[in-house]
C-alpha cells in the first residue's frame, strides 16, 4: 500500500482531534477525504505528511514509517496544505526553482517548464506570487507539490478559490496524476469528489464513519428511493396508501419521488396501481442517495 494509517490518534488538551483511525490507499487510487469543519481532516493529513507527530499509531508512505524516517517518506510525498504558504516577494519561476532545490531534483529547468504548463500557470509565470489571485496561488502550490514527481499526493482543498473553469482544469490534472500515483484529497465541494473519486473516506469528530466506494456508499446509506413518472397527474393518496411506500414527494404533475420500505414490493405495487387506475408509466427507476445526502446522514450532530 502507498499509504498505510494504523491506530492514528492526536489529542489537543481535552479534545481528541483524531481518534484511533485506520485506513490504507493503494497506488492508482484517488480517495476523497470528507468531513465537517473541525472533523480532523487537516490534522490527519498533517500526520500523514509528517508535519505533525501522532500521539499514538503510525503512518507508512510507500512502506516507509513517517515517524522513524521522515525525510525518506517526505521525498515520496507531494503536499498542498489548506493554507498554502508562499513567499510573496518571489516570482513564480523563482519560487519553483527554490522548491526544486529543496528536493534536489535533476533537470530542474525542464521540469519547472513542464509543471508550469501542466497546472496552467503559463499566463502568470512572470508575476510575483503576491500579485496572483487566490486561484493562481493554489496552482503554484500544486505545481510545487508535483515538481519532484512524488509517488503520493496529499491535497488539502486543492480547488479552493478557483473559478469554475479553473476547477475543471485542476480536476483533470488530479485525475491524470491519479493514473500512476496515490492521491488523498479533501474538499468541501462534494461535486468535485463525485467527479474525481471512486472511493470516499468520511471523518466526523475524529472518527471514520465511512470508508467505501462512492457507488456502495450511495446505495447503502439511507432508504431506497424510486422516481416514477406517469403521463397523467394523480392524487398523492394513491401512492402513499401503498403498503411498501413510506412517503412520496411530488416533483411535477406526473412525477413522484417515492421513498420505499421495500424497493421490490414498492415497484410491484406501483405497477399494480397503474393497471388499477388505467395510468401510463413513462419511466420507473431506482435512485441512489447523492453524496450530499450521504454526507449529511453520516455527520449529523447527534451521531
Amino acid at each position: 500500500m502507498s499509504i498505510e494509517v494504523s491506530g492514528l490518534t492526536k489529542i489537543y488538551g481535552e479534545q481528541k482531534a483524531v481518534n484511533n483511525i485506520s485506513f490504507s490507499i493503494g497506488k492508482g487510487e484517488i480517495v476523497g477525504f470528507l468531513g465537517p469543519n473541525g472533523a480532523g481532516k487537516s490534522t490527519t493529513m498533517k500526520m500523514v505528511t509528517g508535519y505533525l507527530l501522532p500521539d499514538s499509531g503510525f503512518v507508512k508512505v510507500s512502506g516507509i514509517d513517517v515517524k522513524n524516517n521522515p525525510i525518506g517518506a517526505k521525498k515520496r510525498i507531494g503536499y498542498l496544505p489548506e493554507s498554502n504558504p508562499l513567499y510573496y516577494d518571489m516570482y513564480v519561476k523563482e519560487y519553483l526553482e527554490f522548491a526544486g532545490g529543496l528536493h534536489q531534483i535533476e533537470n530542474p529547468k525542464s521540469k519547472i517548464e513542464n509543471v508550469i504548463e501542466l497546472v496552467g500557470l503559463t499566463p502568470e509565470r512572470k508575476k510575483k506570487l503576491g500579485q496572483l489571485s487566490k486561484g493562481y496561488k493554489q496552482r503554484v502550490g500544486l505545481a510545487a507539490s508535483l515538481l519532484h514527481e512524488p509517488e503520493v499526493l496529499i491535497l488539502d482543498e486543492p480547488t479552493s478559490g478557483l473559478d469554475p473553469n479553473q476547477i475543471i482544469d485542476i480536476r483533470n490534472v488530479i485525475k491524470e496524476q491519479g493514473r500512476n500515483k496515490t492521491v488523498l484529497f479533501s474538499s468541501h465541494i462534494l461535486q468535485e469528489v463525485q467527479a474525481i473519486c471512486d472511493r470516499v473516506i468520511i471523518i466526523h469528530k475524529g472518527n471514520i464513519v465511512a470508508d467505501s466506494s462512492l457507488q456502495n456508499l450511495e446505495k447503502q446509506t439511507g432508504k431506497p428511493v424510486i422516481q416514477i413518472t406517469f403521463r397523467e397527474s394523480l392524487e398523492s393518496e394513491w401512492i402513499t396508501r401503498l403498503p411498501a411506500v413510506e412517503s412520496a414527494e411530488k416533483i411535477n404533475a406526473g412525477t413522484w419521488r417515492v421513498t420505499a420500505k421495500n424497493v421490490q414490493e414498492a415497484r410491484k405495487q406501483l405497477l399494480h396501481l397503474s393497471v388499477e387506475h388505467n395510468l401510463n408509466i413513462v419511466s420507473l427507476q431506482d435512485e441512489s442517495n447523492n453524496l450530499e445526502e450521504v454526507f449529511r446522514a453520516l455527520t449529523k450532530e447527534n451521531k
